[in-house]
């Protein structure tokens, strides 16, 4: 039996959710991946080495199902360690083809770290791969099954040719070491990741539902609101080329798509955000887009969305997911040290709704969060001493 939109939009948020636990820091990045694979798109991630860029795309591939590709690229990479060796056998013949079990024309989601230390052979083959889900080498003509490519480096690329090639990459999102206030989260979670835990999985069937809905998505409703948006940016200074600009609205129709909605609005505004290539001119963006962006809302993307926007609705949605997670985590008989810690991790909630949100302007998904969490609380105070 086939899925239905709405099974596989809830499929694909579950295994998200599943895939980005412990990655401190890096749930936007999880979102991304998947919002990249449902729009067609590829990603580009720059942040310095040891930021967890390589496990957060190894997750969201198990996540999504389907054959996986890694590799480093380094100055002396042969194109055979990417795309496969020569068939021997065939060469013998006069036919030169090219062997691709297990390599990345075989793959649906692939990994390419340091992507821009490519040879200019491997970065050419890698253009008509990317962009036209073909791959070409000597007499082998085929068409690759990849949904998504996640390109990483520690910086952009300066060369004009290098720079063409990144161009590319449609999305982009730029990563820091995890800050100072979130490292015992960084330690809890990364260990973890140590421990091999049963995952969710969606599957190409969920993937191949939304990627659908998506291509047969009506802009027209969100056309005007995007003009007006690019309208801003470029009187900002912000430019985008005009096939940034048209591409942007597969990443629009995507992001409608992995939040179960068939029709995108003005709350799928917000991957305009990663489509801007430099780091300081998202920054820019979302200021001068910040009150466009204020209907942000997406429940499957929430981390990337909240990073592009901050807008009110994103950050709510944010918040209420990790109160519901911590009221869920309440210790049953144990310590009463772990009573304690719970309990200021109810309050830490409670501290981040009232610095976000003025009393007048709490969401009500929040003000509900809140009287459950003053419930808690109230029955979980320590009794006191006689």
């Amino acid at each position: 039996m086939s899925l239905t939109f709405e099974a596989a939009a809830a499929s694909l948020q579950d295994a998200l959710a599943d895939a980005g636990r412990g990655l401190v820091e890096r749930e936007a990045m999880v979102e991304l991946v998947a919002l990249s694979a449902v729009a067609g798109e590829h990603l580009l991630v720059i942040g310095p080495p040891g930021t967890a860029k390589s496990e957060a795309v190894r997750r969201t591939a198990r996540a999504l199902g389907g054959s996986y590709f890694e590799y480093l690229l380094g100055r002396f990479t042969e194109p055979s360690e990417i795309f496969g060796p020569v068939d021997l056998r065939k060469l013998r013949e006069g036919t030169v083809e090219t062997e691709t079990t297990g390599m990345l024309p075989e793959a649906e989601v692939a990994f390419l770290d340091e992507v821009f230390l490519g040879s200019t052979a491997i970065l050419n083959t890698l253009l008509g791969l990317l962009n036209e889900r073909t791959f070409r080498r000597g007499h082998t003509r085929m068409k690759v099954p990849l949904r998504v490519c996640v390109g990483a480096s520690n910086g952009l690329p300066e060369e004009e040719s290098l720079a063409a090639f990144a161009d590319r990459f449609l999305a982009r999102i730029f990563v820091e070491p995890v800050p100072d206030p979130r490292l015992e989260e960084l330690l809890a979670g990364g260990a973890s990741l140590w421990r091999e835990t049963e995952a969710r999985e969606a599957s190409l069937e969920a993937l191949d539902v939304l990627a659908r809905a998506a291509q047969q998505a009506d802009l027209g409703p969100v056309r005007p609101h995007l003009a007006h948006a690019l309208r801003t940016l470029r009187a900002a200074g912000i430019g985008l080329s005009d096939r940034r600009a048209v591409k942007v609205q597969r990443l629009m129709a995507a992001a409608a798509a992995l939040a179960g909605r068939q029709i995108p609005g003005v709350a799928d505004l917000w991957p305009l955000i990663y489509a801007v290539p430099t780091k300081e001119g998202q920054a820019l963006a979302r200021e001068v887009l910040r009150e466009l962006l204020a209907a942000t809302e997406n429940p499957a993307l929430a981390a990337a969305a909240l990073e592009a926007s901050a807008g009110p609705l994103a950050r709510a949605q944010r918040i209420a997911r990790a109160g519901r997670e911590v009221l869920e985590g309440r210790p049953g008989n144990g310590a009463a040290e772990e009573l304690s810690a719970w309990r200021l991790k109810l309050e830490g909630v409670v501290r981040e709704m009232d610095a976000g949100f003025a009393p007048e302007a709490l969401p009500a998904e929040l003000q509900t969060l809140r009287e459950e969490i003053r419930m808690a609380l109230e029955g979980s105070a320590p009794v006191a001493a006689a």
